[in-house]
């Protein structure tokens, strides 16, 4: 399969970001491997987090590949336990050390843990934004912060959030809040586009494949980067990162698109926390 030309979005710095990457959530045995076919395949945008252990090996196989920096999008993401800002310092410079880079380009806060830290949403945003001031997070922003959150977030923030990073996908497409966050000129980032393995098995999803010669998963991730989110869905399968990577040579008609809308269940299409009750530490 060639390398496909994958289309950028822009970030409110002026920047681009990849629209489509690659997910490393829960991904610990053989990150390494899965890292390198990735980049491999063509991929640029690689997502992980502090929470999912497994930075050293994602950094080992980004520097293996010598790939330049520059053509790379790099995104972590800060751990529940580190939201005191002085231990936000001390960790970021961590997962710098870990990535083997001297920035990332997107540093988010993980979960804003409303029931911890005296319900302070807010407390490590200081500390982001001097991360972004001295040039180690080229753009800083929020992972699964409900309206409440982020305005709380904005209250008090010098450098406004550039980035919103939410679950998303067909079953819970969380329109009210990808548009506050566009309102905020936040680009919306959609994690678990698949809705953890659900999508595959959609029968409306299938039907619209089978009509255009692709998979369920793929008219998911379609309906995704046509909505204009940004979309890093997770296979440790050479075969499926590129099957997952092949969503550039067919478009969805308006009335796909509607269809696909209509899977909406609200709430209880949620496949991951609540943001409003999450509290692991």
């Amino acid at each position: 399969m060639p390398t496909p030309t994958i289309p950028t979005l822009t970030l409110p710095t002026g920047a681009p970001i990849p629209q489509f990457g690659f997910g490393t959530y829960k991904v610990t045995e053989g990150v390494y491997e899965a890292v390198s076919n990735a980049l491999e395949l063509g991929y640029r945008h690689i997502d992980t987090a502090q929470m999912y252990g497994n930075e050293p090996e994602v950094g080992r196989a980004i520097a293996d590949s010598k790939i330049p920096r520059e053509e790379l999008f790099i995104t972590s993401k800060l751990n529940n336990t580190n939201h005191e800002p002085d231990v936000a310092r001390a960790t970021f410079a961590q997962t710098l050390e870990d990535l083997r880079t001297d920035y990332v380009d997107l540093f988010l806060i993980h979960w804003p843990l409303p029931t911890l830290y005296d319900g302070n949403v807010a407390l490590p945003w200081s500390a982001l934004e001097e991360f972004y001031a001295d040039g180690r997070a080229r753009a800083i922003g929020l992972s699964n912060y409900e309206i409440a959150h982020i305005q709380a977030v904005l209250d008090v923030a010098t450098v406004a959030p550039h980035v919103l990073q939410v679950e998303a996908h067909p079953f819970l497409p969380n329109n009210e809040l990808r548009q506050f966050a566009r309102d905020h000129s936040m680009v919306v980032e959609a994690w678990s586009p698949l809705a953890r393995g659900r999508a595959p098995f959609d029968e409306t999803l299938a039907m619209i494949g089978a009509r255009i010669g692709v998979s369920a998963a793929q008219v998911a991730l379609r309906w995704a980067l046509q909505r204009g989110d940004v979309i890093f869905p997770k296979s440790v399968t050479p075969s499926r990162q590129a099957q997952n990577l092949d969503v550039f040579s067919f478009t969805l008609s308006d009335e796909d698109m509607r269809a696909i809308d209509a899977l909406d269940e609200g709430e209880a299409g949620r496949t991951g926390s609540n943001p409003n009750t999450m509290n692991r530490l």
